[in-house]
């Protein structure tokens, strides 16, 4: 490392892509400083599930094995109407070591990439709050609230949502947002929910979906018009006897951990401004249907770090935008479809039984089935 410079790169946000993206670059040999503002890792379990690709894509750090381990395999979803099945889709004929959805806290994913990281050499600097960045022509110069200055030679805003590092790039960030808020919660539960099958319901009221997740418990989200900050257990059971598989068949016995939580459909400009990039949530944030997002947060970073480690190398700053140009469509695609699924759910009951009728046919024939899964 040229010594004019603290780090390489100094990465904002110690979450899953913030993690997956500094452990691929230690890795590599690349000095990296994690930076982020909360206290702690995440304490509560959020985004629950981890695809395939992620998993494939964690091979290389030796995270997809630790993972699985503490995870609940899923190799089933299905797409339903009350008790009626509309969409099976199995997992298990995939060409992958992962046949499955694993469904695990994100307290979990990123308590294990946090460890993964430190054995590497890596460690997080918390808390510790991005003021200001800024870029010249050899570099990028990051301020904290604590007064330090990091002199670096890239940075990654990996800071979710209200990135500091979009924002301070001047980085477009075009979309909007759902008008209903949407309801997360952890929950035990009586009745037949399976233990090795997500669900996805669609209803009048709207989209329901019923996860299974270690130790027995099951995530439910939902949008709603109004959602409380804290669901209770007899909130959460309305949202199933009116959504799910039939009054009574699910029975909420406990809420273990539930929030509120507001979806936007976004998706940034460009992945990089100059020396400053973009991953994760910085990048993109949509509907939670179809469990996309975190894993588009881990799968964004391993193609930066390659990008990042051959410029570092001494290669052509374009292979850059050749990581804005890869990624970023994949997320516009991620957000279409799950924007699609999120307004499929609550159509109007006239015409529910032609959508019925017509994913009942094309999730039962076998190409379709594969291409869906």
């Amino acid at each position: 490392m040229n010594s004019n410079y603290d780090t390489d790169v100094p990465v904002i946000g110690a979450g899953p892509s913030g993690l997956t993206l500094a452990a691929s670059l230690v890795q590599r040999g690349i000095a990296t400083t994690v930076v982020d503002r909360q206290t702690a890792g995440a304490n509560t379990s959020r985004a629950a599930v981890v695809n395939a690709r992620s998993l494939e894509v964690l091979e290389g750090l030796d995270v997809a094995r630790r993972l699985v381990k503490e995870g609940v395999e899923a190799p089933r979803f299905s797409i339903r109407d009350g008790a009626r099945t509309l969409i099976p889709i199995d997992f298990s004929s995939l060409p992958t070591g992962y046949p499955y959805s694993l469904m695990v806290p994100q307290s979990t994913t990123e308590r294990v990439l946090a460890d993964r990281l430190i054995e590497l050499g890596g460690s997080v600097v918390r808390p510790k709050t991005l003021t200001a960045i800024a870029q010249d022509a050899d570099g990028v110069t990051a301020t904290f609230d604590d007064g330090d200055v990091i002199r670096a030679r890239y940075a990654v805003g990996a800071d979710g949502l209200h990135s500091r590092v979009r924002e301070q790039a001047g980085i477009g960030f075009g979309g909007g947002a759902y008008d209903e808020s949407f309801i997360l919660a952890d929950v035990r539960l009586d009745g037949d929910a399976p233990a090795d099958e997500v669900i996805l319901y669609w209803a009048t009221a709207g989209l329901t979906v019923v996860a299974p997740l270690p130790g027995g418990v099951y995530r439910i989200v939902a949008p709603v018009a109004d959602a409380p900050e804290n669901p209770s257990a007899a909130y959460v059971q309305e949202i199933l006897d009116s959504r799910g598989p039939g009054k009574g068949r699910f029975v909420v016995t406990e809420v273990i951990w539930g929030s509120r939580f507001r979806i936007q459909h976004r998706v940034a400009d460009t992945y990089r401004a100059g020396r400053l990039l973009l991953s994760g949530d910085a990048a993109h944030v949509h509907s939670p249907a179809g469990g996309q997002g975190m894993n588009l947060g881990i799968q964004d970073p391993v193609a930066l770090s390659e990008a990042l480690a051959r410029v570092l190398a001494g290669g052509d700053e374009s292979l850059l935008d050749e990581y804005s140009a890869e990624r970023r469509p994949i997320a516009r695609g991620v957000v279409t479809m799950t924007d699609r699924l999120t307004r499929l759910a609550p159509l109007p009951r006239a015409l529910r039984p032609l959508r019925n009728a017509v994913f009942s046919v094309v999730g039962r024939l076998p190409a379709a089935n594969r291409a869906l899964a």
